[in-house]
């Protein structure tokens, strides 16, 4: 365990508290009934699942997993337990601790949870640090300008560079404020090791190409693209 973070359990719950988090963080927290009218769902992209909430005096979000796609079908909030290793709760909050200590442009993770359901089964939930002002991307795209699109190019190329693999790179988990860029939503992304094949990397920019493309249409993407690649291909900065 790292010195970043406390572990609790509770009955059959199981908790990571970041441990420069002062609130007295409980089971309780990660169920927006818990926070009552004071939770109000974020309703910008996603799937659902994800609320605001105020905690020791401080603005966070409250995001549940949820499967998609067929998936859904057959369980919409349990995964299969493979360990404590796998969950996803526990693996999103490390990887946003270590980006934090990288200085990326991230949320800090302040909590994750899960419960285990039955033996081979979890529910799990993270809360991070709510990003004061943003908006997401995707509801900003016909406000930028070529150096917005440059900028967040080499914003993408820092996260690369550090070999961070964002696992669904898309307009929705892209935050803005203001000028400047934020990601969130790491579930299922990793640090990739240095003698990993760059392909993964083309990939991520190519998932972000469709999902721009997918909101705006092939006009903006033709538009946009040459300059986010002269942001992402130039130096990255310091």
């Amino acid at each position: 365990m790292a010195e970043s973070e406390i572990f609790k359990r509770e009955n059959s719950s199981f908790i990571l508290v970041n441990s420069g988090f002062s609130g007295d963080v409980s089971a309780g927290w990660f169920a927006p009934e818990y926070w009552g009218d004071s939770a109000s769902p974020v309703d910008s992209g996603g799937r659902g699942g994800a609320w605001f909430i105020n905690a020791a005096g401080r603005q966070l979000v409250l995001r549940e997993y949820l499967r998609g796609g067929f998936a859904s079908h057959v369980s919409r909030r349990t995964y299969a337990y493979t360990g404590e290793h796998n969950v996803r709760s526990f693996s999103e909050f490390r990887i946003l601790n270590q980006m934090t200590s990288m200085g990326l442009p991230v949320p800090a993770p302040v909590a994750a949870w899960y419960l285990k359901v039955t033996p081979m089964q979890y529910r799990a939930a993270i809360i991070v640090e709510r990003i004061k002002g943003a908006l997401p991307l995707g509801d900003l795209i016909e406000t930028l300008n070529g150096v917005d699109w440059q900028k967040l190019g080499q914003v993408i190329r820092r996260f690369h560079d550090a070999g961070v693999r964002h696992a669904d790179l898309n307009c929705f988990n892209v935050l803005v404020v203001e000028k400047d860029f934020f990601l969130i939503d790491f579930d299922k992304g990793c640090i990739m090791p240095p003698d990993s094949r760059p392909n993964w990397k083309a990939d991520n920019l190519n998932r972000f190409a469709r999902s721009l493309k997918k909101i705006a249409g092939d006009a903006v993407l033709n538009q946009v693209w040459d300059k986010f690649l002269n942001g992402y291909e130039g130096s990255s900065p310091a």
